[in-house]
């Protein structure tokens, strides 16, 4: 079919089909880079300050937060071109890959305190039981 035989219609019908598929593709992409259920349960370490080293470096999101952005431009793009028969299928998964990702980014910080938080709490009770002892 030549682009001169397209009518207007057919050609928004299609570029309408393409960008819901981007958007689609842009969420897969997202979920595909977050972590594995497993590494974040699952971590052989030597000491806690092994385990929250492990667990940070398992709570690394990749390049998921490129991916969410895309599917939401495209998204936007549809929406405001109103290309989308139905877009709610698609406005809950992205706000569901938000929200997701939201939670690890948060446990990722909380981790990442955590994980400068245990050597100085390690050290001042070593100097407390040090002190006892002295006394």
């Amino acid at each position: 079919m030549s682009q001169a035989t397209l009518d207007d219609e057919e050609l928004f019908d299609e570029a309408a089909s393409e960008m819901r598929e981007d958007v689609e593709a842009s969420l897969e992409e997202a979920k595909a880079t977050l972590p594995e259920a497993d590494a974040i349960w699952e971590v052989e370490a030597d000491n806690t300050l092994g385990v929250l080293n492990a667990l940070k470096g398992a709570l690394d999101t990749g390049d998921a937060e490129e991916h969410l952005r895309d599917a939401k431009k495209w998204f936007a793009m549809g929406q405001k071109a109103d290309a989308f028969e139905d877009a709610d299928d698609l406005e809950a998964e992205i706000a569901e890959v938000e929200a997701l990702l939201d939670s690890i980014v948060e446990a990722h910080e909380q981790v990442g305190e955590l994980t400068a938080t245990i050597p100085e709490l390690r050290g001042a009770l070593e100097d407390a039981h040090a002190e006892g002892d002295e006394e």
